[in-house]
């Protein structure tokens, strides 16, 4: 979060790696304990976006970063036990994200003043807790969803200066104190019920003017709470403290400049001052007692953050106690921080993390040797074996084929580690430790229980280990995000997008294997002929952005249909996924007799065929013609965010 928001100098003692944000006070950050209860990072004139990870914050019931200069769309991963959450009064646009219908224990929401902008989900049935509502001074248009009316306990509901449209019947059974519909494209009557609300505003839509019908009121007989001065010329007064602000902020600047070397001076020698202790991640967690928090007026409640999963410095938390394995002493703090995976990468992410340097006899051990029964997998660049470091801990050692490293040819396996230590995303597998020694090149990764897609989908019984289709849309999402991550923030193709690359945490969520590694991949001969790879690769044309959004359509082909993308079982006409699927993508009855049976028919129609036109594009021949895997992920939420009414034994979607 604090790389994504720019790393600004106002988040006071705030640190891109390690650090302790509640004993060593960190600006906004309150505390139980060592779990972190609220993120107020409200009026700090903060830039750039909220990063990808809120999920991880469990424990967070109160976040709020209203009043900044934020923008991008609203992180779909949020805190999930949020109670108040205020990201009012900034930049941010796309749509109100679907994911906050999973928020069940929210009670107060504001996404006011904002550039949020499409029709509002119908995805409210869940947040029976919920009881103030903001979106209003946004773009947002079409009708009122049909779940406002599950919010049996909302009092505040604000929706003006927005392009609402429609008739607003669904909101009359609540029992809203106050209800503010003012300048938007609202029709029709208003509903009995509403004329007992306390305080409502309906000025400026375009209500209908005939007798109303049973039930209803005509609006001119509606009593509408006069609009203060505030209210009824806010556009006005906005506009005036703009101007004053703009005046002043000019004068500030100026006064800034002349001081600014002072000022840097005197911050610099502060912050050498100023005493901040640091927290043990090998040892006792010890908290300074003599740095309180800096506590903000206006702090209501208070938010947690999960210690055990912060993007902050996930490879120190992940050492979190007696390693087992303990690295040489003379390179136990070694970290890269020199290298960016790509040249536009550096301004996006500004942050590496500590990977743990391995001896030999420590993987050795943890091998037994690099056993044939720890083999967990060969590929085109190495083996991967099954680790069990001392302290009961299941890791996985990559190694390397030394035909990479012969000859003074390739990279040094330093040079590539400081290059993947830049790369991070929740849904990429981290790298956790290294070792090159005596001629052994080993990477160290994190041991997923639940194996791969490959696995996951091909290798286990029919029926044993089944992925709904709420999932395997999840799962798709996921890894376009990862991919969309490599492309446009890494500049890096990856090469080998197959379902065996992509492994599955304990949730199930995607995590991509391999990244940081294609300049093995320029020189290892790969299976060609899988099934995965895009036509233009394998002859003998470098692969591509477009090669990879290709490759990335045939995980999705084999989540639809549960087939390999190779089966030489298979009769010669269905033994290439992609040729025997591509005829019928555009066939809803052709599809369904596509979809992989350990379903059970357990899906919306509506939505697998949208997964299919998806993939279809993907896995187009010609690279032009496929969307960029930017879009991909857009068109993966869309589907994500609009639920088909349609299903077949299914509940609510659980994303």
């Amino acid at each position: 979060m604090f790389t994504s928001l720019n790393s600004p100098k106002k988040l006071k003692y705030w640190e891109s790696s390690g650090g302790d944000p509640c004993g060593d006070g960190w600006k906004g950050i309150e505390c139980s304990g060592s779990s972190i209860t609220e993120i107020n990072l409200s009026g700090l004139g903060l830039s750039g976006s909220l990063g990808y990870q809120l999920s991880s914050l469990s424990s967070v019931t109160y976040f709020d970063t209203s009043d900044n200069k934020l923008s991008g769309d609203i992180p779909y991963q949020l805190p999930p036990n949020v109670k108040h959450l205020d990201l009012s009064n900034n930049g941010f646009s796309g749509t109100v994200p679907y994911s906050i219908s999973q928020l069940k224990s929210l009670k107060d929401l504001d996404l006011s003043h904002n550039q949020l902008n499409g029709q509002i989900t119908d995805m409210f049935s869940s947040l029976s807790n919920l009881d103030f509502m903001d979106l209003s001074y946004n773009k947002l248009s079409g009708s009122l969803p049909q779940s406002f009316g599950s919010l049996s306990r909302l009092s505040t509901l604000s929706l003006q200066n927005n392009q609402l449209s429609g008739q607003i019947n669904v909101l009359a059974k609540l029992k809203l104190d106050e209800l503010n519909l003012a300048n938007n494209k609202f029709s029709g009557w208003i509903p009995n019920e509403l004329t007992k609300v306390k305080k409502i505003y309906i000025e400026g839509n375009s209500w209908s003017s005939g007798p109303p019908p049973p039930g209803m009121t005509s609006s001119k007989d509606v009593k509408s709470t006069p609009m203060s001065k505030a209210g009824f010329s806010g556009a006005i007064v906005a506009v005036i403290i703009m101007g004053i602000l703009v005046v002043i902020a000019i004068v500030l600047a100026i006064i800034s400049k002349k001081r600014s070397s002072f000022s840097s001076s005197l911050l610099e020698e502060q912050d050498n001052q100023g005493h901040r202790r640091s927290f043990n991640y090998f040892g006792s967690k010890r908290y300074s007692t003599e740095l309180g928090m800096d506590k903000d007026k206006g702090f209501k409640d208070r938010k947690s953050v999960d210690s055990t999963r912060s993007s902050i410095d996930v490879m120190a938390l992940q050492s979190s106690g007696p390693t087992g394995l303990k690295p040489s002493l003379s390179s136990r703090n070694k970290s890269f921080r020199n290298t960016d995976p790509a040249n536009n990468a550096a301004s996006q992410r500004k942050v590496s993390f500590e990977i743990t340097p391995y001896t030999l006899a420590e993987l050795q051990n943890a091998t037994s040797n690099f056993a044939t029964n720890r083999l967990l997998g060969e590929g085109s660049i190495g083996r991967v074996y099954k680790a069990k470091r001392p302290d009961g801990k299941v890791v996985a050692v990559k190694k390397i084929s030394s035909s990479f490293f012969q000859d003074g040819r390739g990279e040094k396996l330093s040079e590539i580690v400081a290059y993947i230590s830049k790369i991070y995303h929740p849904n990429v597998a981290e790298l956790a430790g290294y070792c090159s020694e005596q001629g052994h090149n080993l990477l160290v990764y994190d041991y997923f229980r639940n194996g791969s897609i490959h696995e996951y989908l091909h290798l286990s019984d029919e029926f044993s280990k089944p992925l709904t289709w709420n999932t395997r849309v999840k799962i798709a999402l996921g890894i376009a995000r990862a991919i969309e991550y490599l492309h446009e923030t890494c500049n890096q193709v990856h090469r080998s997008i197959k379902s065996s690359n992509i492994l599955l945490d304990m949730e199930l969520n995607p995590r991509l294997t391999e990244c940081g590694l294609e300049t093995f991949y320029q020189e290892a001969s790969e299976n060609l002929g899988g099934g995965w790879c895009a036509p233009e690769c394998t002859n003998g044309a470098a692969y591509t952005f477009k090669s990879d959004v290709y490759s990335f359509g045939v995980v999705m082909l084999e989540l639809l249909t549960g087939r390999m993308p190779f089966d030489s079982t298979k009769p010669k006409a269905e033994q290439y996924l992609v040729q025997w699927a591509t005829s019928q993508l555009h066939d809803i009855d052709a599809i369904e007799r596509m979809v992989d049976p350990s379903l059970r028919g357990l899906y919306p129609p509506k939505s697998i065929s949208q997964f299919a036109d998806i993939a279809a594009l993907c896995v187009q021949m010609e690279p032009e013609f496929r969307p960029p895997i930017s879009e991909v992920v857009q068109s993966l939420l869309r589907l994500v965010q609009r639920p088909s009414l349609s299903k077949r034994g299914m509940d609510d979607y659980d994303y």
